[in-house]
């Protein structure tokens, strides 16, 4: 291969990574700008549609367990593209089950939704963190910026549709629809085995210790816990908060949930100059306070404008939190292939699981309140932040981390 065809077939690999983090993001968008008209349609409560939910959970649990594996048995390609492919399937399950009125239905979609995407976000992280190798350039957070693009044009559409009276239904069904021909194209442009080199080059990298008993790994895992957490809570419960809790209709709430995703997106395609220029420590930790300030007056204060500027605070500073965590943890000793898989696996399970619980805290103390947990979850990432500092002699043997 010429040197021309290489660097065009690369481009082309990264474009096609920036659609696949995009694609997420419009689904989950998609079915998350309607959980008010969800939740009446199929007749539930609010811990009742937190049990629904919690099909997201299990099925993205499964996902993400079973991510490695798959990557090390089949590579990055063939999991991504069965498992964008399935994520149609959950889509067009919730498009029944919402038809048929069935909330068990809708937990099962739910669960085919979480799965799929639970195995292929992995699969795209580790696949980015090659490119990185490969171009010798900081992506992960533009890559991640297009996940958070996906959700903002996800709401404005889900805004737009819940304005005009388009039942949620046939919103859910036509999203799974229109994504089917960007996937076939897209995974055209991904290299096959990509994953099973990956996988063994962690094998053969040198020895050090185990990522269980690496104590700023673990406290890595800490920060991108609390940061995904706070993602995860405003995708699954925002337009609900701004419904129930400051007494916003499914509209206006459909419009601060795009603010939300509006300061994810500003902060991740911004991030990397901030990053470049500053330390780690110091973006990690202003990003968790200007997070936790957002949250903090959600909570607190009852007035609309102060809610609409929160929720774009919110935004931003939960925006770098997975992406910054990803590049640190490959740094943090020798086989980072599986440091930065034992990283991604605890923001996701964080961003997936855990929001769903708190649908039982809103029930009894409401969601503003239900809120503080993610608040104090957050202010610990600002207090434990020097974990991803860069170490002072990088470890070389397997760079697949950004440089920063």
């Amino acid at each position: 291969m010429t040197a021309v065809s290489h660097r065009k077939a690369l481009r082309l690999r990264t474009w096609a990574l920036f659609m696949f983090f995009f694609i997420p993001g419009i689904l989950m968008a998609s079915w998350a700008t309607r959980t008010p008209a969800i939740r009446d349609i199929l007749s539930v409560s609010t811990a009742g549609m937190g049990a629904v939910l919690f099909g997201l959970s299990v099925g993205s649990m499964s996902g993400i367990l079973c991510s490695g594996w798959l990557v090390k048995r089949f590579g990055t390609r063939k999991v991504i593209r069965t498992a964008m492919l399935s994520a149609v399937v959950g889509m067009l399950v919730m498009s029944t089950a919402l038809w048929l009125r069935s909330p068990l239905l809708f937990a099962g979609g739910l669960a085919i939704f979480g799965g799929s995407f639970g195995a292929a976000e992995v699969a795209i992280n580790v696949e980015g963190a090659a490119v990185e190798r490969e171009i010798n350039k900081t992506v992960l957070p533009m890559m991640h910026g297009f996940y958070s693009l996906g959700t903002l044009v996800g709401a404005g559409i889900g805004m737009a549709l819940t304005g005009f009276g388009m039942n949620a239904t046939l919103h859910v069904l036509l999203a799974a629809l229109v994504v089917i021909a960007p996937i076939m194209i897209c995974i055209t442009a991904i290299p096959d085995g990509t994953g099973k080199n990956v996988a063994g080059e962690g094998q053969q990298g040198e020895k050090g210790r185990p990522f269980w008993r690496d104590g700023q790994l673990l406290l890595i895992g800490v920060v991108v816990l609390a940061m995904a957490f706070a993602e995860g809570s405003a995708n699954d419960w925002l337009p609900l908060l701004m419904v129930d809790g400051h007494g916003f209709n499914p509209t206006s709430g459909s419009l601060i949930y795009a603010g939300f995703t509006l300061g994810m997106t500003v902060g991740r395609f911004t991030g990397g100059w901030f990053i470049d220029r500053y330390s780690r420590v110091a973006v990690v930790r202003a990003s968790a306070i200007m997070g936790a300030l957002g949250i903090g007056l959600i909570i607190f204060v009852d007035i609309a404008w102060v809610a609409g500027v929160s929720v774009i605070l919110w935004g931003l500073g939960a925006s770098l939190g997975f992406p910054l965590t990803i590049s640190a943890a490959g740094d943090t000793g020798p086989d980072a292939a599986t440091r930065v898989s034992v990283v991604a696996t605890t923001g996701y399970l964080a961003f997936l699981v855990g929001p769903p619980l708190l649908g039982f805290l809103g029930e009894h103390y409401g969601l503003r309140s239900a809120m503080l947990v993610v608040l104090g979850m957050v202010l610990i990432a600002a207090l434990v932040a020097r974990a991803v500092a860069k170490p002072a002699v990088p470890f070389t043997a397997e760079p697949v981390s950004e440089k920063n």
